[in-house]
């Protein structure tokens, strides 16, 4: 029984462009996600020059604006989302062995496969946009306890 061949057959065109869908949705995850990020620093930018504009009209030339805890907290919370999505925008070094298609993921300090750099680097990307993205929002919420 274990001399018995294996039978095999050449794929299919339907199978060979499902193969290389799923591998361009592979290596196009990181892109999708630097795209992300730009948006979200987009908002990231304009929010809080939205917010310190109306909190200027809304105040007066005059009037002064309790500076509470929630007012630091806002800016805070939306420094720390700017930061992380610039971190996740920026390029990050990572060790490839391009002989190896997928690591054993117990040998990633020798080295990254092909597949697990994509793999890696959009799961970076994502922790960082995810994070940032909680942050932002974060701000949003204690903005509204300024007043």
């Amino acid at each position: 029984m274990a001399n018995k061949p294996i039978l095999t057959r050449p794929l299919n065109d339907n199978e060979k462009m499902m193969r290389e869908k799923f591998y361009e949705n592979i290596t196009a995850q990181s892109d999708l996600l630097d795209k992300l990020g730009e948006r979200l620093l987009t908002l990231e930018l304009a929010i809080p020059g939205l917010y310190a504009t109306a909190l200027k009209l809304v105040s007066g030339d005059k009037a002064t604006m309790p500076l509470n805890t929630a007012f630091y907290a806002t800016y805070a919370f939306w420094l720390l989302a700017l930061g992380l999505t610039l971190a996740a925008l920026m390029p990050k070094k990572w060790k490839v062995d391009p002989s190896i298609l997928k690591q054993d993921p117990q040998k990633f300090s020798d080295g990254l496969g092909i597949e697990d750099f994509f793999e890696q680097s959009a799961l970076h990307k994502r922790r960082l946009v995810i994070a940032s993205s909680i942050f932002f929002f974060a701000g949003i919420f204690s903005a509204g306890f300024t007043m």
